[in-house]
């Protein structure tokens, strides 16, 4: 047989490749995280019709060149291009948008995978998965708002109706200035929430007097009063005493209060305690960061997304559903939050569309389409001159 009739062949088959990629990239114009691809070619071996001759030069002669005929073409691979995809809004607290590289991290069964999918959603038990296939992202959970990014990922968890500990208050801080020329027998009264182990609040309460003599101070937390009595003020108008004390169980401290002529700005700045509260909403941060919003007015962290990231991304092989899986030519995995380690940063209420470009592909369709018709009409040359060759002999 003629070894045009193989090498066209193998151009159909290669072509017919080069279709079914191009078709799939276009398939998938508007999959959300999906990263299109592109197929190489190259020639099969060459059979040596006639070795390469060295110079003779005492004999008068040159050297010869090496006569080989190809046979055919075969595809050297197909290759994943993780250039950033156009950004989608959408709007929804659970939707992430990876700006930069880096891959999110699920969990299916046993086995781990990657996506640049971030289309999130929760199951009844407020795992966050993703919606198509439920595979459960992974991150780490926070311990009293603190997070441990060095620790083992796991499932993240936003249970709907989760509660903050009360937290009992310990100290109180008043800042601010009473004024030294204030007229004799102004009462200034000041107030701030404190709370006990189980969250209930009680009020505290600094009464200001002044007096000929100076500013004096009471204070009440409803159930015990204490009077730590005149205030006394330095040349330069800092507190000199009373500069601290205790109300039931809370240390007050007053040391920033001044002295000086014609200000009345004295105000209940912080306190260390707080209600217990329910989760009403959250929101995700640029580095992945997931912070609850809970009744009692406060926010704090519930957990993080992780992240991974490859030596050779071309090297993972796609998994089905927008996912990934390592091989042993993409590296292991590096596991971090968003932002490090060269890890890029995320953005909420976004998506990342597919990176397919439609007038490439097109052109690939008929790049291709072409590629197939010639390798045709060497098979159809090929079995014209065979016929020729059968009807020698008639």
């Amino acid at each position: 047989m003629l070894r045009s009739l193989f090498s066209g062949i193998s151009g159909l088959r290669s072509h017919q490749t080069m279709l079914d990629v191009t078709g799939n990239n276009i398939a998938n114009v508007n999959t959300t995280g999906f990263k299109s691809s592109q197929i190489q070619f190259q020639d099969t071996l060459s059979q040596m019709l006639q070795n390469a001759g060295a110079a003779q030069t005492g004999a008068g002669a040159g050297g010869t060149n090496p006569a080989q005929v190809g046979l055919g073409v075969r595809v050297a691979g197909i290759t994943t291009n993780f250039t950033q995809g156009a950004s989608q809004l959408t709007g929804r607290s659970t939707d992430m948008m990876i700006q930069g590289d880096g891959f999110f991290v699920v969990r299916k069964g046993a086995e781990t995978f990657y996506t640049r999918a971030g289309s999130f959603d929760f199951d009844a038990t407020g795992q966050m998965v993703l919606p198509g296939d439920g595979a459960l992202v992974q991150g780490w959970a926070a311990v009293n708002g603190v997070i441990d990014t060095n620790g083992p990922v796991s499932d993240l968890r936003v249970p709907a109706g989760s509660v903050m500990a009360a937290v009992a208050s310990t100290g109180a801080t008043y800042e601010g200035n009473l004024a030294s020329d204030a007229a004799t027998g102004t009462v200034i009264e000041r107030t701030i929430d404190l709370y006990d182990a189980t969250g209930a609040a009680r009020e505290l309460s600094l009464t200001f007097t002044k007096s000929a003599t100076g500013w004096s101070l009471d204070a009440s937390d409803g159930t015990t009063t204490v009077t730590p009595g005149a205030m006394t003020f330095a040349a330069d108008g800092s507190l000199t005493s009373p500069t601290t004390f205790a109300v039931g169980g809370v240390t007050v401290d007053i040391s920033t209060l001044t002295g000086f002529a014609g200000l009345d700005t004295v105000k209940a700045k912080t306190q260390d305690g707080q209600a217990a509260g329910v989760l009403q909403s959250f929101a995700l941060g640029a580095d992945g960061t997931i912070t609850g919003s809970f009744s009692n007015g406060l926010k704090q962290t519930i957990g993080r997304l992780a992240m991974g990231s490859f030596t050779n991304p071309a090297g993972l092989a796609k998994a089905g559903g927008s996912l990934f899986s390592t091989s042993v030519n993409s590296g292991d995995a590096q596991i971090g939050a968003a932002g490090t380690g060269g890890r890029g940063t995320l953005a909420g209420g976004a998506l990342e569309m597919s990176n397919v470009d439609l007038s490439s592909e097109f052109t690939n369709l008929i790049v291709a389409q072409r590629g197939f018709q010639a390798n045709s009409r060497v098979i159809t040359t090929s079995d014209e001159v065979l016929q020729e060759l059968v009807n020698l002999k008639r």
